[in-house]
């Protein structure tokens, strides 16, 4: 796919999904990764993405060049955060173009923060994440995670051509892993990757989503104790 599809879109709505029951794990209790609290709520649910995923992200991990390790910010999203930020940021996009209609808003929304109906966070598929190198630093990817459309002219959409050449390059070494490991991204958003969720099953082909949006028990109440995710396949 080139063009870039948003999640407001109707076809990523009309993806149906076959949940397989994979159990969401904390990537922070099977190691790895580096995990950053920015996020860190409460239950920590936000260090939770399905067993599936982190097998992935490992994947991708030791596929980048010596010296950099991949960031992991933000996976697991309840859907009633979900809905709060989708509401608060159509709130404030309402405030910036008063003329615009409503459909205009959903689909202007839809470029920072997935409609909680399709939202991969919300079903245990997505994650924020970005490039760091041995120290733990981040690189310069050409926005914060995190920056929206309005605030960054653009430059948080992965291929903005208004960023520096360090950052293109930082942006490519992180697409290239992540997509050598089975993971889509979405494109107004450089940091954002998923699996098995309905925007991965639209730009792949797959017949449906393997992983649904979600809500109810505490995360934790989720984790497959003894689940080892260092085993398995990682074919897409």
């Amino acid at each position: 796919m080139t063009e870039i599809v948003l999640m407001s879109d109707a076809r990523v709505a009309a993806i149906p999904v076959t949940e397989c029951g994979e159990p969401l794990v904390d990537v922070r209790r099977h190691g790895g990764l580096l995990v950053d609290d920015r996020q860190e709520d409460a239950a920590g649910a936000f260090a939770y993405v399905r067993a599936g995923l982190l097998e992935r992200l490992l994947k991708a991990q030791a596929s980048l060049p010596d010296g950099l390790r991949l960031l992991f910010v933000e996976g697991y999203r309840p859907l009633s955060l979900q809905r709060s930020y989708f509401e608060e940021h159509m709130r404030e996009l309402r405030a910036l173009y008063p003329d615009w209609s409503a459909g205009r808003i959903h689909a202007a929304a839809s470029r920072y923060v997935s409609p909680p109906s399709v939202a991969p966070h919300s079903a245990g598929a997505a994650v924020d994440l970005t490039l760091a190198d041995a120290d733990g630093r981040e690189l310069d990817m050409g926005t914060r995670l995190d920056a929206d459309p309005e605030d960054s002219d653009g430059a948080c959409y992965t291929h903005a051509a208004n960023i520096g050449a360090r950052a293109r390059a930082h942006r490519e070494t992180l697409g290239s892993a992540l997509t050598a490991a089975g993971l889509v991204n979405y494109p107004t958003e450089w940091w954002h990757w998923s699996f098995g969720d309905r925007y991965w099953a639209l730009v792949t082909g797959a017949p449906a989503a393997l992983y649904g949006p979600q809500e109810g028990p505490a995360p934790e109440g989720l984790v497959s104790d003894g689940l080892d995710v260092r085993g398995g396949s990682t074919d897409a």
